[in-house]
């Protein structure tokens, strides 16, 4: 009979590439871990592993095994932690993983108010590259995803929280900086400052660039919001980035913000959850909460104003 301690131990084999280094971490003798495996095996009527000298590769049935155990075995911790927090009083961790690099600034403003009005439950951010996008809500890595780019699939709902702008950032005295709105062509000399986001994923590439088959001078990435707008306001640079953002910045840097094109670049920033949570009140509180905060930041139906 499979067992949850089977495909615990299909994981960590995996993970740590043979039975020595897997017996290790699983607290087993090496020829326990072996004898367990073998029966398995037998039991199962085919091979889970081959080995390749000192090295164990998963055969068909064990990548089989091992893509359950990757999607059984998050559920059960996540389930197991959220009722030992049922027992002990608490209402539970409520876990985002954001995929809006810009969006900090504006989750703060969500994230104070929300831990005053409900002080059991703790908030816990993971950036894009701790969490696996919208398949971490499917193993229940994340409960909410904070995205630009929803994508629907059953057992998943996308609520849309609020509109913005995406608008080219340059420096107070860069050429471009009194100009109404920037056509790609002209951004052809320029260097592009942008998150490590991959191409497909930017806007600015995407939806300006690309269609017009223009591309940058160069193409530099930045993981800090700050280092990004001092590296445009010194004019060692261009970026694209929220008008929200870049008009909050603007009161201590010397940028100024540019439509993309006649029409600009619309934008919305939506949460996702599974449809299983949707009971869940602090999770709805957090959601309403965001709404709330994109209709006072005049951010909600503003996408294009000014």
């Amino acid at each position: 009979m499979l067992e949850i301690s089977h495909l615990a131990i299909v994981r960590e084999v995996h993970r740590q590439g043979s039975l020595t280094a897997a017996a290790g971490t699983l607290c087993l003798t090496q020829s326990a871990l072996s004898h367990t495996m073998k029966k398995l095996e037998q039991q199962l009527g085919c091979a889970i592993w081959l080995r390749e000298g000192r090295s164990l590769r998963p055969t068909q049935a064990g990548e089989y095994l091992l893509a359950v155990a990757n999607r059984v075995l998050p559920q059960l911790a996540a389930a197991q932690e959220r009722l030992q927090q049922y027992a002990r009083g608490e209402r539970g961790t409520l876990r985002i993983g954001m995929e809006c690099h810009p969006c900090y600034q504006w989750l703060l403003k969500v994230v104070a108010p929300y831990l005053a009005s409900w002080p059991d439950v703790d908030v816990d951010v993971k950036q894009k590259f701790q969490f696996g996008g919208i398949g971490a809500l499917f193993s229940f890595e994340i409960d909410l995803l904070v995205t630009p780019d929803p994508l629907p699939k059953p057992g998943l709902r996308f609520q849309p929280v609020f509109d913005y702008e995406q608008v080219l950032v340059v420096g107070a005295t860069h050429r471009l900086a009194s100009v109404p709105y920037v056509k790609p062509e002209q951004l052809s000399p320029e260097v592009l400052i942008t998150y490590p986001v991959a191409l497909e994923r930017l806007d600015i590439y995407n939806q300006f660039l690309l269609p017009a088959n223009v591309a940058p001078k160069r193409h530099k990435t930045i993981e800090t919001t700050d280092i990004m707008l001092q590296m445009v306001a010194s004019g060692r640079g261009v970026s694209a980035l929220p008008r929200w953002l870049v008009q909050e910045y603007a009161a201590k840097l010397q940028i100024v913000p540019i439509r993309l094109g006649r029409n600009g670049i619309a934008k919305q920033i939506f949460l996702g959850t599974r449809e299983a949570d949707k009971e869940l009140d602090y999770l709805n509180a957090f959601v309403n909460l965001a709404r709330e905060n994109g209709k006072s930041q005049g951010l909600e139906r503003a996408s294009l104003r000014g």
